[in-house]
């Protein structure tokens, strides 16, 4: 256990499909054609919570992708992690569309999320420029409360656009949180863990599970991976009807070397690949 948190060992079972409803930020354009990944990059029954395994993260970190949808590169992301001291840390991933998507619809998104003991979420602050739309979102964690406060601002009108309270528990990660927990698991391909995630205006508690051994080949090289999916989709922690993977490299850094969205045929399948890692 680490303070504060009253998880218990993960545990080892079958793959289940049930869950405890988190939401996945719109897509990038009001059509829900161009990009869904704000901040995708990144959660049951008889499995218990997951606690960290010994998998060290590194005190620095900058992970940069490519953004595939469609067979063409949409844009580019770039991870930066910092440990910060006192077992705490920060995240900014910083979106972009690129080329024929940027002429058609610009994003530039910004997302810093501040950590602290167990990576547990302490704050989130989202500027998102997408097209006409200006918008900033705001989410402050108060466990002696045990509630999570969201707020978001049109920035270009200079008004709320959704004020809400969430119920959360002793310990919740954000999105990107949580992809760096999964990194200091130790989940062999057939066994899953839980992990309790928030966007802020919802909470739940996600079945990951470890699927199977995998090589795969991006800009960065060919890499030796564990896939891993999320099941934070289909009234999870997310309305939408879609699939999360994940792929991390089959060594003690644990690099997750892609992630893909798959959803439904209209929209498409969204992946991301390593192409830098410092």
């Amino acid at each position: 256990m680490f303070p504060g948190s009253n998880r218990l060992v993960r545990g080892v079972g079958p793959p289940l499909r049930v869950g405890v409803s988190l939401r996945l930020p719109r897509c990038f354009c009001d059509t829900d054609q161009v990009m869904a990944l704000r901040p995708c990059l990144l959660l049951l029954v008889s499995i218990p919570l997951a606690f960290p395994q010994g998998n060290p993260l590194p005190s620095r970190e900058s992970l940069t992708y490519s953004i595939e949808w469609r067979l063409i590169t949409a844009g580019r992301a770039t991870v930066d992690w910092a440990a910060t001291g006192n077992d705490a840390a920060q995240i900014r991933l910083k979106v972009e569309s690129v080329g024929m998507v940027s002429k058609l619809f610009k994003v530039e998104d910004t997302y810093v999320a501040n950590l602290g003991s167990g990576l547990c979420g302490q704050s989130v602050q989202l500027t998102a420029e997408e097209g006409n739309r200006h918008r900033e979102t705001r989410i402050a964690f108060d466990y002696s409360n045990h509630r999570a406060d969201y707020l978001e601002r049109d920035r270009s009108k200079n008004t709320v656009i959704l004020a809400r309270e969430t119920d959360i528990p002793a310990c919740v990660h954000e999105i990107i949180g949580g992809l760096y927990f999964l990194r200091t698991l130790n989940l062999e391909p057939g066994q899953s863990a839980l992990l309790p995630l928030t966007d802020g205006k919802k909470s739940a508690v996600v079945k990951v599970e470890a699927q199977q051994r995998e090589e795969v080949k991006t800009a960065a090289g060919a890499f030796k991976t564990i896939r891993y999916e999320a099941y934070v989709f289909n009234n999870v922690l997310y309305r939408r009807p879609a699939h999360l993977y994940v792929w991390l490299t089959d060594d003690p850094r644990r690099l997750p070397v892609q992630i893909r969205v798959r959803m439904q045929v209209t929209i498409g399948t969204i992946t991301l690949e390593l192409e830098k890692h410092d």
